[in-house]
């Protein structure tokens, strides 16, 4: 029985010779030559992988997703019915995730745009120093990535504040949920951070109504998904100046059409998708353990539960 391994090309050997290196006797075959489709019994994806294509393998047990999130796997038609999907949690990715986000957050506290710009008019102007503790960051998300984004800001002195669905507690947080929570955060945000899964519920929550309960002046970070933030309204809430800065990873459609305002847009800070990309010799030990655990009959670990979407 075979491994099919789906994602960019360029990456598509790195990911083989992980695997092998946890596991040397793993048949490891690369779409689309995936060879008898009756071998094929686990497949590890990327976002670009076709989920109906995954149901002409009739004796399929698993899938893997490539990242922490999942949302490009349930999009119609989803997975194959009754096939568990497991997904990754590493710490790399997640310290990663914290390293671009403190990046961005600093990008905005310490006034770099401002400094950026007035070195291009060559001017020398010291601004006025700003204070950790009256730059109020929320956080949308207070899970894995979230929670070690907020330890990083907390231990500089930021007053971090969460949000999530449902009651949580994170220490040194101030926490909020719910739909009258989300607003009540915003409202208090003067940098605010999208780090939540995409689900239907979540899809498009960076929205012109919650954009404007943010602080005249407020940036925005979304490290996310691009589902999550509706595009018009965010460019409106840029151009109008209620909202002074965004740092963008993530959009809708990827890779970002050259069109796209976002790409020019003075106040936007733009990375292709890259805030935390994973490393395949990081993740390989815990895919090949899956692997084993499926053909032992185990329990499977980093399963997603489809009533969530994460």
């Amino acid at each position: 029985m075979a491994i099919l391994l789906s994602t960019k090309a360029h990456t598509m050997q790195d990911w083989k010779a992980a695997l092998l290196a946890v596991d040397p006797s793993l048949e490891i075959r690369l779409f689309p030559d995936a060879g008898n489709p009756d071998e094929i019994e686990a497949a590890v994806v990327w976002t670009a992988h076709d989920m109906m294509e995954l149901r002409r393998y009739p004796n399929l047990k698993l899938i893997v997703s490539m990242g922490a999130g999942v949302d490009h796997l349930l999009r119609s038609p989803g997975p194959p019915p009754g096939i568990p999907v497991a997904r990754l949690k590493d710490v790399l990715l997640t310290s990663a995730m914290a390293e671009w986000v403190l990046l961005n957050v600093l990008r905005f506290h310490r006034q770099d745009p401002e400094y950026r710009a007035l070195q291009q008019r060559k001017e020398w102007l010291e601004l006025s120093a700003p204070s950790t503790a009256e730059r109020r960051v929320g956080i949308l998300g207070i899970g894995e990535l979230g929670s070690a984004s907020a330890r990083v800001l907390t231990s500089l002195g930021f007053p971090v504040m969460g949000w999530s669905r449902s009651a949580k507690t994170l220490p040194g947080v101030q926490n909020f949920h719910g739909a009258e929570g989300l607003v009540a955060m915003a409202g208090q945000s003067d940098i605010l951070i999208c780090l939540l899964p995409l689900t239907p519920q979540t899809r498009g929550v960076l929205n012109a109504r919650l954009l404007s309960a943010l602080p005249r002046g407020a940036y925005v970070i979304n490290g996310a998904r691009g589902g999550h933030m509706v595009a018009e309204d965010m460019l409106a809430a840029l151009d109008s100046g209620h909202i002074a800065g965004a740092a963008l990873d993530v959009f809708e459609p990827e890779p970002l059409p050259a069109e796209s305002r976002f790409w020019s847009h003075p106040k936007v800070f733009l990375t292709p998708h890259a805030a935390s990309i994973t490393i395949p010799a990081s993740v390989a030990p815990q895919v090949v353990e899956n692997i084993h655990n499926m053909r032992a009959g185990r329990s499977l670990i980093n399963l997603v539960d489809f009533s969530l979407g994460y």
